[in-house]
């Protein structure tokens, strides 16, 4: 069993330098002291906040910031890309409709880089 993602919760992306906090709308009504998160909590800039500089080569402006240095790879400012809902999600438990989010679920970046959730704000409610 995982643990239940809720608002305030440490993310990490594999291609940036710092960690950042997942925020949760509390549209759904759920709360476990926070908002309880949905595989849907995956909008850029609404939900996932930015990881401080992205060292991907595959990010446009890392590339272009790149291919101005002579090929030196030169970080710039994360700015998510996430287009897909994080997966997997909790099979049987469903908030809003939608699936649980839990902490062994991970959100890919269109640049290439792996979202997870490094440590949930909370630790007492567990989702299947």
């Amino acid at each position: 069993m995982g643990i239940q993602v809720t608002m305030g919760t440490t993310l990490q992306c594999s291609f940036g330098a710092a960690p950042s906090s997942l925020v949760v709308l509390p549209t759904a009504g759920v709360l476990s002291g926070a908002p309880a998160a949905t595989i849907m909590d995956n909008v850029p800039l609404l939900n996932v906040m930015p990881f401080g500089v992205c060292n991907c080569p595959a990010n446009p402006m890392v590339a272009a910031a790149t291919a101005a240095a002579l090929g030196v790879l030169t970080p710039m400012p994360c700015i998510p890309a996430t287009a897909a809902p994080w997966a997997p999600g909790s099979p049987t438990v469903l908030i809003g409709g939608q699936p649980a989010l839990q902490n062994s679920s991970k959100l890919m970046c269109n640049w290439g880089g792996v979202i997870q959730v490094v440590a949930p704000a909370q630790f007492t409610t567990m989702v299947p």
